[in-house]
């Protein structure tokens, strides 16, 4: 195995000290650094060990990143990458192979990008793997996401929306058609959100019926169809299909374009509700980006009821510690904060880090929301093709807490940190 520095090692030690917590018989599991001797442990061993490990530790993604010299293991826990573990690159062919293999993927192709997936009992406890393999300059990458079969989907109240859009949501979602739209990049927990209404509007009374990549959570009471590329059953195809089932509520884990695009705002006009998911930054950029994808402006204006932004960050830990803002950060955040907030809210809390949290200073993810109903004056400015800029001055005119509003309140309230909110709305 590398001998890193002392900073490599530190990490290393940090993860299996934090894994160790949730195993009453240690010998269970090898140390990662046993894991990491690949002449004394097997491709499989160490493919099992990582897997293992990540599990443990609360981990989404695990990246295998190759370097010049060395082949990296990161964990990603709480939406930031952690490097673990590096062992010598010359172990990467074998590695990649073994992931191949548990994928049904083709061992003998390497230029070209693969995508697959395989499930993995951990403890009692099954969790499906997707993978995506990618050829770089200095090797192949591989990613992969951990989604746990029996996960909990979150009830809408445990989201950490404000009061007033959780209720703006839950009045549009006793509406028997329309449109709801989560938006935000990949990882802001979208998917999540629809689950949560879903399962709000699971009664024995209406027919549910979702189309996923991949099918995250498993609700009784609904019907879940999985995309299969290799079968043709893709978002438009799957969707066209599912109408014809007369169902009440439709998920569509994402629109991707402009065929599925249509089908969904036909399907919300004739007397379904839809639920699905859009990439843009905010909400107000969802209502544009319909345009863009070929819709008719007056269609969006008629089937959306919702748009919703969104990010996840981090929760700060029971450890973080309470100070006043200095004169230059408040004039700094003049200019992000609402009038009087500033004034109203004297300290802050920001990270300190502990045991419990890696030290990181963080424990957990919470969400931080906007919601953009669509009224009256949306809807003529939809109609009229105005800019995002202008429906979002518009919506905040009506009463629209922006996502950094949200954020910036969650802070003020010892929740998050200024710093994490900064970073995730602004980069």
């Amino acid at each position: 195995m590398h001998k890193g520095g002392v900073e490599e090692q530190s990490a290393t030690e940090r993860f299996e000290t934090l894994v160790k917590k949730e195993i009453v018989d240690t010998r269970t599991i090898p140390s990662l650094r046993e894991i990491g001797e690949l002449e004394a442990a097997s491709a499989r061993d160490f493919v099992d060990g990582i897997l293992q490990y990540a599990y443990l530790a609360g981990t989404s993604d695990i990246h295998l990143d190759p370097s010049e010299t060395l082949l990296t293991v990161r964990f990603r826990m709480d939406g930031i990458l952690h490097d673990v573990l590096a062992v010598p690159k010359k172990s990467l062919p074998t590695i990649v192979t073994r992931i191949r293999v548990l994928s049904e993927l083709r061992t003998d192709v390497h230029q070209s990008a693969q995508d697959g997936r395989f499930r993995v009992m951990l403890g009692d406890t099954p969790v499906d793997v997707r993978v995506s393999i990618t050829p770089t300059f200095n090797g192949e990458t591989v990613v992969m996401r951990l989604l746990v079969s029996q996960g909990r989907a979150l009830q809408l109240s445990e989201l950490g929306m404000s009061k007033r859009d959780q209720e703006t949501i839950e009045r549009n979602m006793k509406k028997s058609y329309g449109m709801l739209l989560a938006t935000g990049p990949t990882g802001s927990g979208k998917t999540t959100s629809l689950y949560s209404m879903l399962q709000e509007l699971n009664k024995r009374q209406v027919s549910i019926i979702t189309i996923e990549d991949p099918v995250e959570y498993t609700i009784p009471g609904l019907n879940q169809i999985q995309v299969n590329t290799q079968t043709d059953l893709t978002f438009a195809s799957g969707l066209r299909s599912i109408v014809r089932q007369d169902p009440n509520i439709i998920m569509v884990g994402e629109i991707r374009d402009q065929e599925t695009a249509g089908i969904a705002v036909n399907a919300a006009l004739t007397g379904h509700l839809l639920l699905s998911t859009l990439h843009t930054n905010d909400a107000a950029v969802a209502l544009p980006r319909l345009v863009d994808m070929g819709i008719e402006p007056f269609l969006i204006a008629s089937t959306i009821n919702v748009a919703i932004g969104q990010r996840l960050v981090r929760r700060l830990c029971t450890c973080a510690k309470k100070r006043s803002l200095t004169i230059v950060e408040r004039e700094a955040l003049k200019k992000f904060a609402a009038h009087g907030f500033l004034a109203k809210h004297k300290t802050f809390a920001e990270p300190k880090g502990c045991a419990k949290c890696n030290r990181s200073g963080y424990h957990g993810r919470i969400g931080i929301y906007e919601v953009l109903e669509m009224t009256e004056k949306i809807r003529g400015l939809v109609v009229r093709q105005a800019t995002a800029d202008d429906i979002r001055k518009a919506a905040i005119s009506e009463g629209m807490t922006t996502m950094l509003q949200d954020g910036l309140s969650k802070a003020a309230s010892g929740i998050t940190s200024i710093a994490e909110v900064l970073r995730v709305i602004h980069g």
